[in-house]
């Protein structure tokens, strides 16, 4: 079982394990709270198959200053001895990064890993079934991601698609839960609109694979296209995006994080360009209680 708090080692002590909400798995850890951007989510929806994680947020972030790239908990050593991070670092890729050699990554201290498999209901990431067999290979905690389209068809639909097309999951020590990608445009729906489209596809999406659906999104798009609702806190674990140093700002509605995406101009080993970089708000063994489906 997960302690009821755990506390981490930083000089700020940034960030608290607090153990499991529900019955699920749902992992959520505490931290020092954000000011969460108000700023409306109104732009035209990205077009099709052109979604990434952040592309929504590079347009919603006027009020979030860029991160420098220097300070990171768990920043990771150099080589094969930065295997183990008290707070594991992560990468996130699509086709954007082209081809990648996860070993190279493995070795770099990267300990886990999400990749686009889906977007919409047609769309399937041309990169994802081979960096989702290397990373495995590569001992790379990994799972897959599907970039809602809540304007293309209702939630269900798309959890199914994400489902039958790499959102699978198996209890085998690398696969984690699948993610809801839920940024940019509002799509034309109201608050409660946009909560029942989310329900849609978490309930779908764990009738499928036994798991809750790992939500990530940003702290202005949750307020303003869901209102900051409460209703996914206790089912869905929080990777939040904010691309800054110190604490991020966190959606109303979720108490917690667990994964945050703190810069999209990491430069990792194995990668050409830029990334996404990620880090887990808990040491290797919560990592792996997510992956596994443990408390």
């Amino acid at each position: 079982m997960f302690p009821r708090s755990l506390s981490l080692t930083s000089p700020q002590r940034r960030l608290t394990a607090a153990g499991v909400i529900g019955t699920s798995a749902a992992l959520t850890f505490s931290l020092m709270s954000g000011t969460a951007s108000a700023a409306p989510a109104s732009h035209d929806p990205v077009p099709q198959g052109k979604g990434y994680m952040g592309v929504g947020y590079v347009q919603d972030r006027k009020d979030f200053k860029p991160d420098t790239g220097q300070l990171h908990l768990g920043k990771p050593a150099s080589g094969p001895s930065a295997n183990l991070q008290a707070n594991p670092q992560g990468i996130d890729v699509s086709s954007w990064q082209g081809g990648i050699n996860w070993s190279s990554v493995r070795a770099a201290g990267i300990e886990f890993a999400w990749m686009k498999a889906t977007e919409g209901l047609t769309y399937k990431d041309p990169t994802f079934n081979a960096n989702y067999v290397n990373a495995y290979n590569a001992k790379v905690v990994r799972g897959a991601y599907h970039f809602a389209r809540p304007d293309v068809s209702g939630g269900a639909a798309q959890a199914d698609y994400f489902a039958s097309n790499g959102g699978a999951w198996s209890r085998d020590n690398l696969t984690l839960p699948g993610v809801l990608d839920i940024e940019g445009s509002c799509y034309g729906k109201s608050a409660a609109s946009m909560q029942s489209w989310i329900l849609d596809f978490y309930n779908r999406y764990k009738a499928r694979t036994g798991r809750d659906v790992v939500i990530y999104t940003t702290a202005s798009w949750w307020n303003s296209c869901t209102g900051g609702w409460s209703g996914m806190s206790a089912r869905s674990p929080l990777w939040v995006a904010h691309w800054t140093t110190g604490s991020p700002a966190i959606p109303r509605g979720f108490p917690f994080y667990t994964v945050w995406q703190y810069s999209s101009t990491g430069r990792v080993n194995g990668v050409a360009g830029n990334v996404d970089r990620d880090v887990f708000g808990g040491d290797r063994s919560r990592l792996l209680a997510l992956a596994n489906n443990t408390a």
